[in-house]
């Protein structure tokens, strides 16, 4: 999945504050961010996305914040890291384990 970093943060949160300042004008919050997205350039779902993301990390909204994200995601990239550590381990063991019994059967 590759995502493109095509709108700046402070984008992001201006088209977020927009939405959320003129949010009592519309019936209901997808015609507010239909409304904006096209000004800043982007498909409206994509809007969605940033302003829940925002009322998550306010904890207005229930959900996993970016910074609860980002840490599962550091964590997991160390438990896989220390997994492959791991076996390369369990490998050099098993390698020296055999080395020592092929020099015992030489003596």
């Amino acid at each position: 999945m590759n995502k493109s970093k095509k709108f700046s943060p402070e984008v992001r949160e201006r088209a977020i504050r927009m939405v959320l300042e003129h949010r009592s004008e519309y019936p209901s919050l997808w015609m507010a961010v239909e409304s904006f997205a096209p000004k800043i350039g982007c498909v409206p779902q994509t809007l969605l996305t940033w302003v829940k993301q925002h009322q998550i990390d306010a904890g207005t909204r229930e959900g996993v914040t970016t910074a609860e994200a980002t840490r599962v995601k550091e964590l997991e990239r160390e438990v896989k890291e220390l997994r492959r550590a791991n076996e390369i381990l369990k490998l050099a063991s098993a390698f020296f384990a055999q080395a020592e019994l092929d020099r015992r059967l030489k003596s």
